[in-house]
């Protein structure tokens, strides 16, 4: 039977995927480390379950499986294989080496080291990690800022599309200028400005995490904003502190722009939602966790006697996330547990935040790992760290193959059944338990 090369380099590329590269900026090598662990054991995985099912449809041995299949990939192999047929199957490496230079004036450059043209290349870049670190052409490791990582993300751009790289995908967990997406007087609109410069330099597609708001897609005329959520990871994390299915649970949004993303919680857990509505002042900038522009809270609702569950994007100096947590004990609650996608904690924000704990304001912060920090934070009684490198792999993988990635940007199907579970499970011993104490009465 005659097979099309289209259809062939198709069929390898889901077992061996030779076209997908994945390049590291500076700074992000614990992140993409993981990304890359998982993407590696979502190809072997694919590979046994491929090879078992195949030798049983075509009564061959796995074995005679894998001589076909390495067959055929070393055909469309740019390489001309050499030494004997392995004896279990190897998952590529999609490591692509960069040299990344600092020069003493500030300016950076990036070197790709191996041939990518023909390759679609993801870039997995934490731009707000300042923890220094060592780079070419500098003695002692240096702090980097975000504007400097958007730089250093731009020249390996234009590295990749002069090299002949087929496509560019941006894995960026954190959007910058994320805050700056709207305008009330005569300021720029940072968020579409990034997006519109990552347009013009033909990237076509980014990746992040629980982007402040939707509406920084509509900057984009060509790029695709991929929009992931890590609600699965943070609800496997909570009900390991707290019974789910505990009928004292609130949801809370802590401000008016944060209603949508805690309505979600609150319909997956078939609980209440309320609201802060909090009343600042614009003339004064929020400088710290301890100045805030806040001028008066109040609550829509009630927590007292409460679990109160808190969601928000992302947590910077969390001045105003303190404020709110302290109204909320203030108004009766009995535990306060906040999560959040970007635990950036920026300036002495985890000093302030460890104090607060001590004097009992909060419970619990639970936060992901696609911002890098340190034992400082993750030494922390009171942080709960939660991994959401395998949601970027999972993104990474369906979106090389052509698969839909609607379950990952829309994940309340798998979510809601977590919950579900959780839920009927407890329900169905706490029958149990009514049926057995009724059995006893009958008894006695």
């Amino acid at each position: 039977m005659e097979v099309s090369a289209s259809s062939k380099e198709c069929r390898m590329s889901i077992v061996k995927p030779h076209k997908l590269g994945i390049i590291t900026g500076p700074g992000s090598e614990y992140l993409s480390g993981k990304v890359v662990k998982h993407l590696r054991g979502l190809y072997i995985e694919r590979y046994h379950k491929l090879s078992k099912n195949l030798a049983y449809r075509y009564g061959m041995s796995e074995d005679e499986i894998l001589k076909q299949v390495t067959f055929i990939d070393d055909l469309g192999n740019k390489k001309i294989p050499s030494g004997k047929c392995p004896t279990e199957f190897i998952c590529p490496n999609f490591d692509i080496p960069v040299k990344y230079t600092r020069f003493l004036n500030g300016e950076v450059k990036a070197e790709i080291q191996e041939p990518v043209r023909g390759i679609r290349i993801y870039i997995i870049y934490d731009v707000t990690n300042s923890v220094p670190m060592k780079i070419n052409g500098c003695e002692e490791p240096v702090s980097f800022s975000v504007n400097d990582h958007i730089m250093m993300l731009f020249t390996i751009v234009n590295a990749l599309n002069l090299a002949g790289a087929e496509s560019v995908t941006l894995v960026l967990p954190t959007y910058p200028y994320a805050r700056q997406h709207k305008k009330s007087s005569r300021e720029a609109l940072t968020a579409a400005l990034f997006g519109q410069m990552c347009e013009g330099l033909g990237v076509e597609r980014i990746i992040t995490l629980d982007i402040h708001s939707k509406e920084i897609e509509n900057c984009f005329r060509k790029v695709h904003l991929e929009n992931l959520h890590a609600s699965y990871q943070f609800l496997v994390e909570l009900k390991k502190i707290i019974d789910i299915s505990d009928p004292n649970i609130t949801v809370v949004s802590p401000d008016v722009g944060a209603v949508s993303r805690n309505k979600f919680y609150a319909q997956i857990l078939h609980r209440p939602l309320a609201m802060l509505y909090k009343e600042r002042d614009y003339s004064i900038v929020t400088t710290g966790a301890k100045n805030t522009n806040i001028k008066s809270i109040n609550l829509l609702g009630d927590v007292k006697g409460k679990t109160v569950i808190i969601a928000d994007d992302m947590l910077a100096s969390g001045g105003t996330m303190l404020i709110a947590m302290k109204y909320l004990r203030e108004m009766g609650a009995k535990k306060i547990i906040c999560i959040t996608s970007l635990p950036f904690f920026n300036g002495n924000a985890i000093e302030t935040f460890n104090a607060a704990h001590e004097d009992g304001i909060f419970d619990y912060i639970i936060g992901t790992n696609v911002v890098y920090h340190t034992d400082n934070l993750l030494s922390k009684k009171w942080f709960i760290q939660t991994d959401a490198s395998e949601l970027f792999a999972r993104a990474i993988n369906r979106l090389h193959h052509g698969r839909a990635i609607s379950p990952l940007l829309d994940n309340r199907k798998i979510v809601q059944r977590l919950v579900d579970d959780v839920q009927n499970a407890a329900a169905a011993k706490k029958q149990a338990e009514s049926n057995s104490e009724g059995g006893n009465g009958d008894i006695q």
